[in-house]
């Protein structure tokens, strides 16, 4: 079995139930999120591989067995060997699975999921072809929202047009889809996967901070 990296750094609880992890320079320096729910507590992306990773995500696990949500290609970083190490479960959109040729207990799904935890996974084409997002609903109250959304200053998160762009028109109208799938009466808090620097210390930003425009 293949080792991880010597030492790294903790992640840092940001709530209850939420743990950020180091950014990930396998990532582009994009940010893990770690959501203990039950039954099926989640990891949302890969981060640094690292025995304090490892250690880490061992521990908050305990007996049960966790399933790694993938938000996009840019997320997935060195996962076959984060696997190797924990033997969980991935979940994908169906556009990016062949980018895992060698990841084993691979599921896929098309349009829309919901997991046993009651998370919602929304499809939403445009930073990637494979892009996706994570709700959370109440009492959680969550949008982890991958490269959909990226820091572009203290509390305010909105799309972000760079070379690693897929699609910027379908990413703009994922963004409106995405508004409009939300319940109504719901105000998550939201979780970005990209960097994190512009947030200026700063980790969840509310919906409220959400901007439709660059």
């Amino acid at each position: 079995m293949t080792t991880a990296v010597v030492n790294g750094q903790l992640p840092q609880q940001v709530r209850d139930d939420l743990w950020l992890f180091p950014p990930n320079r396998d990532c582009q320096g994009g940010s893990s999120w770690w959501l203990d729910i039950a039954p099926e507590p989640v990891l949302i992306d890969c981060p640094p591989l690292t025995e304090a990773t490892i250690t880490s995500l061992k521990s908050v696990a305990g007996t049960r067995q966790p399933r790694i949500l993938l938000t996009s290609r840019e997320g997935h970083g060195r996962l076959q060997r984060l696997q190797q190490q924990l033997d969980w479960p991935v979940l994908v959109q169906e556009q990016e699975a062949y980018l895992l040729p060698n990841v084993t207990r691979l599921d896929r799904f098309q349009e829309e999921h919901t997991t046993v935890s009651g998370l919602r996974l929304l499809w939403t084409p445009g930073p990637t072809p494979g892009s996706t997002v994570v709700f959370a609903p109440a009492p959680i109250e969550l949008l982890f929202c991958g490269r959909l959304l990226t820091p572009l200053s203290p509390g305010c998160l909105g799309p972000l047009r760079n070379r690693r762009t897929f699609h910027w028109p379908r990413q703009l109208a994922s963004l409106v889809k995405l508004r409009s799938w939300i319940p109504k009466q719901s105000s998550p808090q939201l979780a970005s996967g990209a960097g994190l620097g512009r947030l200026k210390g700063g980790h969840l930003v509310p919906y409220s901070g959400w901007s439709d425009s660059p």
